[in-house]
């Protein structure tokens, strides 16, 4: 059976059009797909990890369903250093449908402060890069990206201990009483025990004393310590020696002068 030519070039005509159509009518529906990214939000678990969260919700008003929807955030340290990165993907988008995801990200909050002991310390803020990618019609490829950043709050913040108050205890030993103060800036309570080793100006060991700390989210701290000392090892100066140890992170030791 023979196929006339003119035919063939009918056909062949036809299709052309059907594919510039499809690709003109796909293109344009890309202004018709609208994806926003809600606030970012972060919280904690028992095993010592900080799970970040970006809503993301997107609204197909085109003229085709959308497949391969990925998400694909990274987020920076200060100095630029990537901290954790991940993706969530959404395997169908079908068209007049609106669909809102949580793209997660899991960071060990103990590996974040080996990074940088100031994230304990200091208020910073952390730099996110987030992509999207999709196929328009499930065939078309179209990416776009962002940048934004997301605050930081030290959790000790302006940490500091006031000067030694010594009361005698007996004929041997001085009670010893330590003001503690800082300010909780952080998204999570902080809760935990926190250990004080004192050191004389000769560097010896002259007494240790641990006490609870339970600092609420964006609130002050205000406390004290008390432990015993000799007074034979006493001496106008010297150093404190300070651990933490809470459910997120243990950190230690910090040196702070006395005297």
């Amino acid at each position: 059976m023979r196929i006339p030519i003119r035919m063939i070039g009918i056909a062949t005509t036809f299709f052309w059009i059907f594919l510039i159509a499809f690709f003109i009518t796909a293109v344009y529906s890309v202004k018709d797909v609208a994806f926003n990214f809600g606030e970012p939000q972060m919280s904690t678990n028992t095993n010592g990890e900080m799970t970040f969260s970006l809503p993301v919700t997107i609204s197909n008003r085109g003229f085709y369903n959308i497949g391969a929807f990925t998400i694909v955030t990274q987020v920076f340290d200060t100095e630029g250093l990537s901290i954790v990165q991940g993706s969530t993907v959404v395997p169908l988008i079908r068209k007049d449908e609106d669909v809102t995801v949580m793209h997660n990200m899991t960071i060990n909050a103990g590996d974040l402060l080996e990074r940088d002991e100031n994230y304990l310390f200091n208020d910073s803020e952390l730099m996110i890069y987030a992509a999207v990618g999709m196929h328009i019609a499930e065939v078309i490829p179209v990416e776009a990206s962002t940048n934004f950043t997301m605050p930081w709050g030290a959790p000790l913040y302006d940490f500091a201990l006031g000067d030694p108050a010594y009361m005698p205890y007996n004929a041997t030993h001085f009670r010893v009483t330590v003001p503690i103060s800082f300010e909780n800036h952080a998204f999570f309570d902080l809760i935990g025990s926190m250990q004080i080793r004192m050191y004389n100006s000769t560097r010896a060991r002259i007494g240790r004393g641990e006490t609870s700390l339970n600092a609420y989210a964006n609130s002050p701290y205000s406390g004290f310590i008390d432990f015993y000392v000799s007074m034979v090892g006493v001496t106008p100066s010297g150093e404190f020696r300070v651990s933490f140890s809470t459910s997120l992170f243990d950190y230690g030791a910090l040196v702070i002068p006395y005297g």
